[in-house]
């Protein structure tokens, strides 16, 4: 079902990064609160927040005393909603939803969040992470009749949740009971007329957080969107736990089987946003530990260290300090320009990322630059971002990268290419060195990943780099048939 082969629309300098798959939110209101406090306008403000967790789709659902209305489309908050549609939208609870889609096409049709009715009422979900069983589900559920209106493996994990709440007396208890079902990775968001509900997979692959303003209940993606919207964090939903809001009151329920967290490490090198937390460790001081763990496996004599804005800074800070090098400003980004410009010609591809990134002469003319960034997907950009430091006088550029090369598919949201499209397969560190174009090249170990989220009271998957995951996978991620031409299936 995963299609990460897809034709993007986004921009050459961003085709060159993976992509995380969304960010979800969820608000009960409590009485005492519904004067100061509207859901659809607090989900907005969170939805901007999480915003780089998704750019493709964004959507809300609002639940008016029983009744589940649904706003989405393509595109930025801030493109898809606005005042008039916010006010239209009044309730005591919302769920909200930012897209990066991974499993189905960009359409629609696949944006979140999912509303469906079934013969026991109402519900919403929002869902953040790719199932790795999901074909077989899908599979199942259309033998026994069951037609699907998207491609994402989304409208899979409600049709299972659905199919379990026939079964029992709660949604909180299908919830609970579908997470025998399905397997991979899944932070989601459930509202049903009457509760709010957030749940985690086992593994705890993605973060998910529970937050309060008032008297008033929040889940999101991460600690950002609690700061934004002036609620206070209480704690991680924790791997494997149900957590229900109904009457006002909270309430937790667990998976009976013992739990295994491993958050995805890629969350603390680059998926989340500085100012987060994330199962205990500060994203940004761990950035900042893998640059010093950096500094540490590959020193090299320099004049100045810079950051690739933006997640390549707080490492390239951290280098710095641990080296001894002076940091600096060394690219100015072009705040101005989205991941959805529109995209130049083949020839014009160095133009594309002028138009994103440009030196600071004065930083690195004449000096031997140490450029850090968060990875390298296919290389493309990096060696373009080397030329740009050439061109403006930089004597050496080394190149120092705040993770481990990508050499394996991720079967739980992040977008990794195929291996062939990645540089570092079957290739050494020192030819991808010559292909970008740099004095020097260093990885951060896998053993130093490990050790960056300081404080955070989990494990970590890095199945992208290791190949070892933390349950088992397939042997490829599948693809939907229905979402290629009729010639490229038999």
């Amino acid at each position: 079902m995963k299609d990460t082969m897809r034709k993007s629309v986004c921009s050459p300098f961003a085709s060159d990064k993976v992509h995380e798959e969304c960010g979800v939110f969820g608000i009960y209101v409590n009485v005492e609160d519904a004067e100061r406090l509207s859901p659809a306008h607090e989900a907005y403000a969170a939805l901007f927040a999480l915003q780089h967790r998704g750019q493709e789709a964004c959507g809300i659902s609002v639940n008016n005393d029983g009744v589940i209305r649904t706003y989405k489309d393509l595109g930025l908050v801030n493109d898809v909603f606005n005042q008039k549609i916010l006010d239209s939208m009044p309730g005591n609870m919302a769920i909200g939803h930012v897209r990066y889609s991974t499993t189905g096409l960009q359409s629609r049709e696949n944006a979140q969040p999912l509303s469906i009715t079934h013969c026991k009422g109402n519900l919403a979900l929002a869902h953040n992470g790719n199932l790795v069983n999901a074909a077989q589900l899908r599979k199942s559920i259309e033998l026994t009749g069951g037609i699907f209106n998207s491609s994402s493996d989304t409208e899979v994990l409600a049709y299972t949740i659905v199919q379990e709440r026939l079964k029992c007396g709660s949604i909180e208890m299908a919830v609970l009971n579908a997470m025998s079902a399905i397997q991979g990775a899944y932070s989601l968001v459930v509202m049903s007329p009457r509760k709010m509900i957030a749940a985690r997979d086992p593994h705890g692959f993605r973060p998910l957080v529970i937050g309060k303003n008032g008297k008033s209940y929040i889940f999101c993606s991460e600690t950002c969107a609690l700061d934004t919207i002036g609620a206070e964090f209480i704690r991680d939903v924790e791997p494997g736990e149900v957590v229900v809001v109904e009457d006002g009151e909270l309430r937790s329920m667990h998976y009976p089987i013992k739990c295994d967290p491993t958050t995805c490490v890629f969350e603390y090198i680059y998926f989340a946003r500085p100012d987060s937390v994330i199962d205990g460790a500060s994203v940004e001081l761990a950035r900042q530990e893998a640059g010093r763990y950096l500094a540490e496996e590959h020193p090299v004599e320099a004049d100045v260290v810079i950051g690739v804005p933006d997640s390549g800074i707080p490492a390239a800070i951290g280098y710095a300090k641990a080296s001894g090098i002076p940091y600096g400003v060394g690219l100015i980004k072009n705040r101005y320009i989205g991941r959805t410009f529109i995209q130049p010609g083949q020839k014009n591809r160095e133009r594309a990322v002028r138009m994103k990134l440009n030196a600071l002469r004065s930083a690195v003319e004449g000096k031997r630059v140490i450029m850090v960034d968060d990875s390298i997907v296919r290389g493309t950009t990096c060696a373009r971002l080397v030329k740009i430091l050439r061109d403006a006088g930089a004597k050496e550029v080394h190149m120092r990268i705040s993770a481990p090369p990508f050499l394996h598919p991720c079967f739980f949201g992040t977008d990794v290419p195929d291996r062939e499209f990645l540089i570092a397969h079957n290739r050494t560190v020192e030819e991808i060195r010559d292909i970008i174009g740099v004095d020097s090249l260093g990885y951060l170990s896998i053993e130093a990943t490990n050790k960056i989220a300081v404080g955070a009271k989990c494990g970590f998957c890095n199945g992208c780099f290791s190949g070892n995951y933390p349950i088992e996978t397939p042997d490829t991620i599948e693809k939907n048939i229905f979402e290629s031409g009729i010639g490229e299936h038999g």
